[in-house]
């Protein structure tokens, strides 16, 4: 009967429900079935709240990002970008790649993200050195550059913060392994994650290398470069 507010949380997405009332609603069941008071439930939410605000910093920098964008920052992006000659998509992403790696792994995850990095500046700056190179894009190439650059920030974020030390990964993991009186290192766990984020780095920038020829052979002979 606990597990009923694993049921209630997917019929509220089925139903497109706002996700913050169907978690709360669900967290509410969950704990009264449970037999939590309702005062002792309400109280976690507010450590919870308390002990997580600094999530919310995030909501202060969006109008930023906002009021950047308004003013020029994508075009100024691949402007610049545009005027490198030897640069390309796959270039482009491959190094923010392993900025995005290098930095979760210094425990540097708010260095990238989606809102703040990718769409402003990552995805800009990529199609910019697309257009230089073929021209103006179809909306196809363009959505395609796009997913490869929010890919790029995934890849190196999930693989790279794994060598944190201090990632909730690790210590999540040595707790695990505590509890069932298991001996280990944070240290060593987050060491062994090297090899296997290097390892993702080479494959995907395979990827964006083979990306760049793909759209060599479908835009080379089509496009002129923007004059």
């Amino acid at each position: 009967m606990v597990l009923i507010g694993v049921l209630l949380i997917i019929i509220g997405f089925l139903f497109r429900i706002n996700s913050a009332v169907v978690v709360t609603v669900s967290a509410l069941v969950t704990g009264m079935i449970a037999g939590i008071p309702v005062k002792d439930i309400i109280t976690q939410f507010g450590e919870a709240f308390t002990t997580n605000r600094y999530m919310s910093i995030l909501i202060v920098t969006l109008p930023v990002i906002g009021l950047l964008e308004k003013n020029g920052l994508q075009q100024q992006a691949a402007s610049i970008v545009s005027k490198i000659k030897a640069v390309t998509v796959g270039r482009v992403l491959t190094m923010y790649l392993l900025i995005r790696e290098i930095g979760a792994a210094l425990g540097l995850n708010s260095l990238g993200g989606h809102p703040q990095t990718v769409r402003p500046l990552v995805a800009p700056m990529a199609e910019g050195a697309a257009e230089a190179k073929y021209g103006e894009l179809p909306e196809k190439e363009r959505q395609e550059i796009r997913a490869h650059a929010a890919a790029a920030d995934n890849i190196g974020l999930f693989f790279g913060e794994d060598i944190f030390v201090a990632v909730g990964a690790i210590l999540l993991m040595n707790g695990f392994f505590e509890q069932n009186h298991i001996q280990a290192d944070p240290i060593a766990m987050a060491l062994w994650g090297i090899p296997t984020a290097a390892f993702a780095f080479i494959v995907h920038a395979i990827r964006l290398r083979r990306m760049d020829k793909k759209m060599d052979r479908r835009l080379g002979g089509q496009k002129k470069p923007l004059g």
